[in-house]
């Protein structure tokens, strides 16, 4: 085996299938688009599903990119060696291409040829058949034919070996094993065994037929090919280790907790596992704020998750003894030392992803207090039934909700003389857990399955009445905990409510579901999300924050006002921007999607270039006025025959009645919409769009603020301005000048250091001219200077070439510990056979490190200059046999 870096593993990766005609799609955000109906984007195919379905690549058939992934499904098992909640995919496709012959012969030259596994080693399971699919006796021979050893080839039942969805496409997938040095557990040890012989190392998924609703299959018309391995994993396994967090993703954080700590990673198993768990969950964490769709902690969907993640990485960093601005060091190292190059937007959004965390936990001290307070009432309540015990219900609601730990709800629970369900605390955990699988569970999601309102009654519908106000009074008329439905739902329990009305919009067209609280005369429903149901019904999704609700309550629905009027404010915005980019850019100007909730909205749109920052400027500036305009926004119901007659432009992806809702703002622009808007532009008060960049081949985004989310903007690009200022001793208004006289300065003394720094690597070269030495007729110096960068040995080796003639040239120098390497070569000795590229790789390994280049000119890297001699003694030999091999091919034998 190779061992790699995770930047060398990612490019690896990707230039294997490059050279086999694949096009690297990039990543999508780690934010669901809400088309598969789970928080995340859970695993590498999922954002290709409409194009494993049949739908057209822009791209082409063969795809391949890393995609990063969130699953927060089995949380609790972060802390081990292996489990974390953000995990990058390797992945490649073929979407009606190329099957199972070049796939399997494209894993074993992956395995063998990139990542140095041996034959002997490597194990392949396919498909054992059923009565209903055949035996893969097609993989089985083509993984044989790759390389695989015939009797290190197992068969595996479709528990091991099939995936697919409840219907559509499926087929059996084969999985690649190493093997380990180590006797079998038994009879029966194979890939799959837990006693650690085999380990996974990647999967290969042949999409081959179709499966009916009545569970027959037939061959599907569009075979595809879906490759995903995991590039933590197989990074760890790479290097030697089955740790995840000894590799360079999570080592330098690692570091920074055992020295800010005195602690000894590893030495303490409970320690350990917080420093496990502070580094997975910030690195999450980051991941999700510095995403595109930069993501903030809130008390629904996905912000959610991220709000629990950063909560238990403050506690397990407390238990460290660590503060606030330890957990942002932490933060700053994954930005720039381990994913700095990888993903840039972490970067760009430095100080945004700062702000986000700092707040997040400075609120959670504010979630300990609210916490105290709640169980001062749940002790109360104990004490006022008589009651000896906690029930675990309400401890885990502590924990869930506030991030107490079981064991601070013991120990405050023993100084009130109480005690605590540990049993239905445990009961209540497995319980959210499960709900936890079932919603990152990608395949159930995909299928859409809501059996769980099968028997409701058809009657039972839900009218929208929020265009024209916030609150509704009606009765609740069906309940449900996700798996069944329920008569009632108590305090922290996870739910559905349906009504017959209610004002709560559901998510639709692009705009984020009302959030709120729903009130009975026992009990409060904290709304999270609203969502549409089968038949015709809408669903409020939250938690019970406190007492008791049952079907049949008569309830007071109210809308959260705030949040509302952000989301329209920034709906009616997009209608304007759309308007004003086809004023700008042309009417060519299409939807391709958008997305709008109370902090932002999200536009995307058909153009085949990036805009200019003129063109930005112009059409926020073409918004701003139509705001000041103060436009009336009118509503009306008309045909879509009618509507069409009027120009009305129609949204991306819906589908439409025979009546439409058309919302005009002014004469200026008109569209068909079914959400909720403001009553007039000027109720939107500002626009600023924060950036413009591609999404896909020919789809550009635009994404904006409104409202008091622009004060809040500038006032945050006034404090970096401020930052700026006082960093640089200059004032606001003087910074500009200030930064280029700064500027000049630097010119100018990097212009006099790289002169100092040319003589200096002259002077450590001294006369090296005797150093020529005559190897097979081609002329070779090594040098070795003392100090020298790789900029100063180009320059060097340049200089040396005018004086050689033609020849070789070989620079090794030791600077601080730290070995450059340069070889060049001229024309002539390329023409006898000399080839820089491939002399450096053997002179690399001698000072323990690695390179390559071309023919006349190559540099690399090194860490041992213990092995420089060793290493000027390797090019003399390597070139001579250069030398010998041109010769005899070019030499006539007799």
């Amino acid at each position: 085996m190779k061992q790699f870096t995770s930047d060398e593993l990612r490019n690896a990766w990707k230039e294997f299938y490059k050279e086999r005609g694949h096009v690297d799609v990039g990543a999508v955000s780690l934010v669901s688009d809400g088309s598969t109906g789970v928080l995340f984007n859970v695993a590498g195919m999922q954002p290709l599903m409409p194009y494993l379905l049949g739908q057209k690549h822009p791209k082409g058939t063969r795809l391949c990119n890393i995609q990063g992934c969130v699953r927060t499904n089995d949380i609790d098992s972060v802390g081990d060696k292996s489990h974390v909640t953000f995990f990058e995919m390797m992945g490649s496709w073929s979407l009606g291409d190329y099957f199972k012959k070049e796939r399997c012969q494209w894993s074993y030259e992956l395995l063998t040829e990139v990542l140095g596994f041996d034959r002997d080693h490597l194990a392949a399971t396919v498909f054992a058949g059923d009565e209903n699919a055949p035996r893969d006796e097609e993989g089985a021979r083509y993984r044989i034919e790759s390389g695989f050893k015939e009797e290190n080839i197992y068969y595996l039942p479709a528990e091991d070996n099939w995936w697919g969805l409840e219907y559509g496409p499926c087929g059996p997938d084969s999985e690649m094993f190493y093997i380990a040095d180590v006797p079998d557990c038994g009879p029966d040890c194979g890939p799959g065994c837990s006693c650690g012989k085999y380990t996974e190392l990647g999967n290969d998924v042949f999409m081959q037929y179709e499966k009916h609703k009545d569970g027959h299959l037939t061959p599907l018309k569009q075979k595809n090919v879906d490759t995903g391995w995991g590039l933590e994993r197989i990074l760890a396994f790479l290097n030697g280790t089955k740790d995840v967090y000894k590799t360079d993703l999570f080592l330098p954080v690692i570091q920074y907790i055992e020295k800010n700590t005195g602690l000894s990673y590893d030495a303490d198993d409970e320690k350990t596992r917080s420093m496990r768990i502070l580094a997975d969950h910030l690195r999450t964490a980051v991941m999700l704020i510095g995403d595109e769709a930069r993501l903030t902690p809130s008390n629904a969907g996905a912000g959610y998750v991220l709000r629990r993640l950063i909560r238990r990485a403050v506690r397990h960093g407390r238990l460290l003894g660590f503060k606030k601005e330890n957990l942002i060091d932490i933060a700053v190292l994954y930005m720039h030392k381990i994913y700095g190059e990888s993903y840039p937007l972490l970067n760009k959004n430095r100080a945004f992803i700062i702000t986000e965390l700092r707040n997040e936990i400075i609120r959670f001290e504010s979630a300990l207090e609210n916490g105290m307070k709640e169980f001062e009432k749940i002790v109360a309540r104990k004490e006022r039934d008589g009651e000896k015990s906690i029930d675990g219900r309400s401890a885990f609601y502590l924990y869930d909700t506030f991030g107490f730990p079981l064991e601070l709800t013991q120990e405050m629970a023993d100084e009130k003389g109480l005690s605590v369900d540990e049993a239905g605390f445990t009961e209540a955990m497995e319980e959210q857990k499960k709900k936890a699988r079932e919603n990152q569970s990608f395949a159930a999601d995909l299928s859409n399955d809501m059996s769980v309102y099968d028997n409701l009654d058809a009657a039972i519908k839900s009218e929208f009445t929020g265009y024209d106000g916030l609150t509704q009074k009606d009765r609740i008329l069906a309940l449900s905990d996700g798996k069944e439905l329920k008569d009632s739902l108590t305090l922290g329990m996870e739910g559905t409510v349906i009504t017959g009305k209610t004002p709560f919009y559901a998510t639709m067209g692009g705009q984020k579901g009302d959030i709120g609280r729903i009130v009975t005369s026992d009990g409060e429903f904290e709304v999270r999300d609203t969502i549409k149901l089968p038949g015709d019904r809408i669903g409020h999704i939250g938690i019970v924050s406190s007492g008791e609700i049952k079907t049949g309550d008569e309830a007071s629905l109210e809308v959260d006002a705030a949040s509302r009027g952000s989301v329209c404010r920034n709906h009616s915005a997009t209608h304007l921007l759309q308007r004003a980019l086809r004023e700008v850019l042309g009417e060519g100007v299409e939807q391709q999607g958008s997305y709008q909730d109370a902090s932002r909205t999200r536009f995307d749109f058909s153009y085949s270039q990036a805009m200019t920052e003129e063109q930005v400027k112009q059409v926020e500036d073409i918004v701003n006025k139509k705001i000041g305009d103060a436009l009336s926004v009118d509503t009306k119901i008309m045909s879509l025959e009618e509507a069409k007659s009027t120009g009305a432009m129609a949204l991306f992806g819906e589908k439409y009645g025979d009546e439409v809702r058309v919302v005009n703002m002014g004469d200026w622009s008109i569209e068909l919409c079914g959400g909720t808007h403001v009553k007039n532009t000027a109720d939107i008060k500002y626009f600023k769009i924060l950036s413009e960049a591609g999404v896909a081949a020919g789809v550009r985004r635009i994404e904006a603020v409104t409202g008091d989310n622009v004060i809040s903007y500038y006032k945050g690009v006034e404090d970096i301005l401020n930052n700026a200022a006082r960093t640089a001793r200059s004032s606001t208004q003087e910074l500009v000048s200030h930064i280029e006289k700064l500027q000049k300065e630097l010119k100018e003394l990097k212009a006099e250091n790289d002169s100092l720094k040319s003589k200096a690597a002259k002077d450590a070269l001294g006369d090296v001219m005797d150093n020529v030495k005559e190897v097979n007729g081609v002329r070779l110096l090594a040098a070795t200077p003392a100090g020298v960068d790789m900029n100063g040995l180009r320059d060097l080796s340049d200089e040396l070439k005018t004086k050689i003639g033609e020849g070789v040239i070989v620079l090794l120098s030791d600077a601080g510990g730290k070995v450059n390497v340069v070889i060049s070569a001229t024309e002539g000795a390329i023409a006898k056979g000399a080839h820089a590229g491939n002399l450096i790789k053997e002179v690399a390994k001698c000072v323990g490190g690695g390179g390559g280049g071309r023919p006349n000119m190559a540099q690399a890297g090194g860490k041992d200059a213990s092995g420089i001699p060793a290493a000027v003694d390797k090019a003399a030999e390597v070139l001579a046999g250069q030398i010998n091999s041109a010769e005899g091919i070019l030499t006539p034998t007799s």
